[in-house]
């Protein structure tokens, strides 16, 4: 068993693909024993994290999640916990619970571990043990009400809780949630046999807390290539100016042109492009251009002398990591055809995006890149995807994996559909969730920063994948770092861009 960090990168696995290798596993081993394995990592994962606990409450549903409960009740038990045991199936008995489940519910019972028709009402430690993989909690299934019921009395409770493989309510393959219930603190899982993608993205890490997994022995057994990663500091390119030679110049290091910034008489952009050309800048670009659409050509930004202001014409943007949109307005939309067509690398961000939506000709003109052999890295957020492929913003984060896929598949280019748990996906390729960041990114103008690092990264020459994998890794990193390194500050977009 280990715990789960954004220091190393894990395949993570649909439940059909989670479903595929527990056949397998058990194909080799004795019956129940993966079962076994479960109950016994879940308990003993139950004492490190409470290891004061006197009393737990251990809620079990009617499939093999439960089972894994039952298990773990047994081992608490033996151990010398006080264990309440509740189980969705009573009054009505085990006729519909599957076999294994069956049997390590007798075991429990015969270890002398008390089965109550209601929770306790007070507990140190509480293990959530109801659905697991085992579907979503539709109001119409048998024993549905009665999880929701015993959900809201953990959450109520406010005590640390476990998830035996994934919280209940939450998908595992998508990280959408059952509706009503707020994410609860001091919430762990212990994610078995594989790692799920739902835990990482959307609701997934506000619902499931602080991950560990257990292979529960099998990790000899042979799967396809996984086709999602969970994003660590392990599979992140690092720039190439870490490397650099002696004799290096700023030539060395290509060049970013941030274009966008619209100042008009009724709106004032010009900071979302300073904020992508500072970071550019401070990721490594060796020179860094600034076309704002609209303005007059600024002489100077006196916070970043270092920045090169030009007119969008003067830009030769054949030679130029392009990034386009970082404000902009209106402007974007007369000035992307000529982007589109000339820019052999190019980042896309907020305006470009939002106009490219609305043109279809725009649309053509983006499709029409890859085969030039150019490459494009788009970096919407929900809102801005959902405008691109014509859904809502629910429908987007109904399944976020699926949704950046779409947009990459569409337009033939890197995705990167920002959010909590931010998805990188492209045509032909394995995706990737983000495990770096947090909330302090939520703040305008931190979306102009990653579009300033990605175009550095592929200033630096990486490719577009492996530079959207880096920008957004170290962006989220930033944050996570931040508490011990701001000296208080809060993370605003500059102080972002300078970090």
């Amino acid at each position: 068993m280990r715990k789960i960090s954004s220091a190393h990168s894990e395949p993570l696995h649909s439940v059909a693909a989670t479903r595929e290798l527990e056949r397998q596993a058990a194909a080799g081993l004795p019956a129940h024993t993966l079962m076994q394995r479960a109950g016994l990592s879940a308990a003993r994962l139950a004492l490190a994290l409470a290891p004061h606990a006197r009393h737990i409450w251990i809620a079990c549903g009617p499939g093999n999640n439960g089972g894994d409960g039952f298990e773990a009740a047994m081992h608490l038990h033996r151990w010398g916990k006080t264990v309440t045991l509740t189980w969705t199936g009573l009054p009505s008995g085990s006729a519909n619970q599957p076999p294994d489940a069956q049997a390590s519910r007798e075991r429990a019972l015969a270890a002398g571990v008390p089965m109550a028709g209601v929770p306790p009402e007070n507990f140190d430690f509480c293990i959530d043990a109801l659905l697991g993989i085992g579907g979503a909690l539709d109001p119409a299934r048998p024993g549905t009400p009665l999880m929701l019921e015993w959900l809201a009395h953990m959450q109520a409770s406010g005590t640390p809780r476990l998830a035996v493989d994934v919280p209940t309510g939450l998908d595992a393959d998508t990280g959408t949630f059952t509706e009503g219930f707020a994410a609860a603190p001091n919430v762990s899982t212990l994610s078995l046999l594989t790692l799920k993608p739902g835990l990482f993205t959307a609701n997934g890490r506000d619902r499931a807390g602080q991950v560990w997994f257990d292979d529960l022995g099998t990790v000899s057994i042979q799967s396809d290539a996984p086709q999602i990663w969970l994003l660590g500091a392990d599979r992140v390119p690092q720039p190439a100016k870490q490397a650099n030679a002696h004799a290096s110049h700023k030539g060395s290091f290509g060049d970013v042109a941030v274009l966008g910034g619209e100042s008009t008489a009724h709106s004032h952009m010009a900071g979302a492009a300073l904020l992508a050309a500072r970071a550019a800048l401070h990721a490594g670009a060796g020179r860094v251009f600034v076309a704002l659409l609209g303005s007059p050509i600024m002489a100077v930004d006196p916070q970043q002398p270092e920045l090169m202001f030009r007119s969008p014409e003067a830009l030769d943007l054949a030679q130029q990591v392009v990034v386009c949109g970082c404000g902009g307005g209106d402007a974007v939309r007369t000035a992307l055809p000529r982007v589109l067509s000339t820019a052999p690398r190019l980042v896309l961000d907020a305006d470009a995006l939002n106009a490219i939506a609305a043109d279809t000709q725009l649309h053509t003109q983006l499709t029409a890149r890859h085969h030039r052999g150019y490459a494009t890295v788009l970096t919407p957020h929900p809102l801005e995807a959902a405008r691109l492929v014509g859904t809502s913003v629910k429908e987007i984060q109904a399944d976020r994996l699926a949704s950046a896929r779409q947009l990459a598949e569409r337009f033939q280019c890197v995705v990167v559909l920002k959010g909590s748990g931010t998805v990188i996906a492209a045509p032909g390729r394995p995706s990737a969730i983000n495990s770096s960041g947090n909330a302090l990114l939520a703040t305008a103008g931190t979306g102009d920063v990653l579009a300033g690092m990605l175009g550095a990264g592929m200033a630096g020459g990486m490719e577009a994948f492996e530079a959207a994998c880096s920008a957004v890794f170290a962006h989220g990193r930033i944050a996570d770092e931040w508490p011990a390194r701001g000296g208080g500050q809060a993370l605003t977009a500059s102080a972002l861009a300078s970090a």
